[in-house]
């Protein structure tokens, strides 16, 4: 099964949840070992993505308890999702559930080890999981997942909705994030991005055969988005703008970019990254797409490399203020609406973001 994670903000798709099968039929007295399953379910999640041919990035969950194995089960998890051909920073992997007190420092060092080998990290179950707060600083970089009945309970119980709002808001001091999964109606969603949640999923936005590439259901705000609230400092990080970005190698082809973009129509630009997931150039999709339109424009690039219609990323560091980064994109007249590419501190792509977005965000 796939779903869809829906930006609220455009209405765009920006990722793929994908859910393997069950396991293959055994002897009622065979005990599966729940962090192979963990990596077997990862793994055909991806490549059952894969055969779809989707660039989107894909969104795969663990459960907390397998991040106890350490290294091990690191290492069989990153060698089978290398095998389905995605990149590290293609995957945001969300991690679900509890373990003992006495394992934390196991767990939050596999949470570091994910970071660190370049995926997006993330913790679910956000409002009912059993993880202590602190791990959502020491342990999700990119996405905070709420509870799904939390979410869903949210628009008709205001306690709930209070824990929501609260955690939205801690969300965007930790420059993260919120996901808010398992949305059944359209009230439903409108009421989550009236508390500020940007990012949801559920069968409001799509049927149960949806696949990459299909239209979702987007409800049309009638209230107006909420007033951000008054900040002392210098506003909001450009972190709370951040979106996934879609990525390809640096060397990719043109004709690989073109395929991207016909088949993500929300998509608005590529980064083309080096093995080190440090971006070298941006493609936006309009002035690809114009060039490769043109007279003899397929034939004379689409065999070549992407980069030659590409042009220099703009990068802005995730704890810049967002009005820094809109300041920045104002700098060039002629590419000040192109796609800002976020980076960490060593330089990596952690996503895109909008300057529309930004404009939105910021305006009184």
């Amino acid at each position: 099964m796939f779903h869809p994670v829906v930006d609220l903000g455009t209405g765009a798709v920006v990722a793929v949840e994908a859910h393997a099968g069950p396991p293959a039929a055994s002897r009622p007295e065979m005990r599966v070992d729940p962090a192979a399953e963990d990596v077997r379910r990862a793994v055909e999640a991806a490549r059952a993505t894969a055969d779809l041919g989707t660039a989107l990035p894909l969104q795969i969950g663990l459960r907390a308890e397998s991040l106890t194995y350490g290294d091990p089960f690191l290492a069989e998890l990153h060698h089978g999702l290398a095998e389905t051909g995605r990149r590290p920073q293609e995957f945001i992997v969300c991690v679900a559930g509890g373990f003992p007190p006495a394992l934390r420092p196991t767990v939050a060092g596999a949470l570091s080890a994910l970071r660190g080998a370049g995926y997006l990290v993330g913790l679910a179950g956000l409002g009912a999981g059993h993880a202590p707060l602190d791990l959502l600083v020491d342990g999700a970089s990119f996405l905070l997942k709420l509870d799904p009945e939390l979410a869903r309970r949210s628009g008709s119980e205001p306690r709930r909705s209070a824990l929501v709002a609260s955690l939205v808001e801690l969300a965007h001091r930790l420059g993260t994030h919120v996901l808010a999964p398992g949305l059944a109606t359209q009230d439903q969603i409108v009421h989550l991005r009236e508390l500020g949640v940007r990012l949801v999923q559920g069968p409001a936005l799509a049927p149960p055969e949806w696949r990459p590439g299909m239209p979702v259901t987007v409800p049309v705000a009638a209230r107006e988005d909420p007033a951000p609230a008054p900040d002392a400092g210098l506003g909001p990080r450009v972190s709370e703008f951040t979106l996934p970005a879609v990525t390809l190698p640096h060397t990719a082809t043109a004709d690989e970019v073109l395929t991207v973009l016909n088949a993500e129509t929300g998509v608005t630009s590529v980064v083309l990254v080096d093995e080190r997931q440090r971006p070298r150039a941006m493609v936006d999709r309009t002035r690809f797409l114009l060039r490769l339109s043109g007279a003899y424009g397929h034939a004379l690039h689409a065999h070549r490399p992407a980069a030659r219609l590409a042009d220099q990323p703009r990068p802005v560091p995730r704890t810049v203020p967002a009005v820094a980064a809109l300041r920045a994109a104002g700098r060039e007249t002629e590419r000040v609406y192109d796609d800002l590419v976020v980076v960490d501190e060593v330089g990596r792509c952690l996503g895109i973001v909008r300057v529309a977005d930004l404009i939105r965000g910021l305006s009184p």
